[in-house]
């Protein structure tokens, strides 16, 4: 499991979450975002294109660091799922939270 942050030439961090986002590296991935908003970054795209498996407590990470980065002034968006994080997203509607695009170059083209 590892966290692949990079900074796109508009600015936008894209982090690349490989493996799973689960309750033993939640904090890691937290901390990371929180270290390049604290750095002046604002925007975010979160790459699950090489992520397998989120549970709960993943999901209130990026609720979390959603709401920490909105209230700094930033925007935080999710691409990459695939059809079972998509589903997933969708029954616990948080689909209706966060904007989720299909690929990482289309969340950063959204900006």
């Amino acid at each position: 499991m590892s966290f692949n942050l990079r900074k796109d030439s508009k600015g936008v961090v894209v982090v690349g979450v490989d493996g799973q986002l689960i309750v033993g590296n939640r904090q890691e991935l937290k901390q990371k975002v929180l270290d390049a908003l604290e750095g002046g970054a604002k925007k975010f795209v979160i790459d699950f294109s090489r992520t397998g498996y989120i549970d709960s407590s993943g999901l209130g990470v990026l609720v979390s660091l959603s709401k920490k980065i909105r209230e700094q002034g930033g925007d935080l968006r999710l691409a990459g799922l695939n059809e079972d994080l998509q589903t997933l997203f969708e029954l616990t509607k948080l689909d209706t939270l966060f904007s989720i695009l299909k690929t990482p170059e289309e969340a950063v083209a959204a900006f």
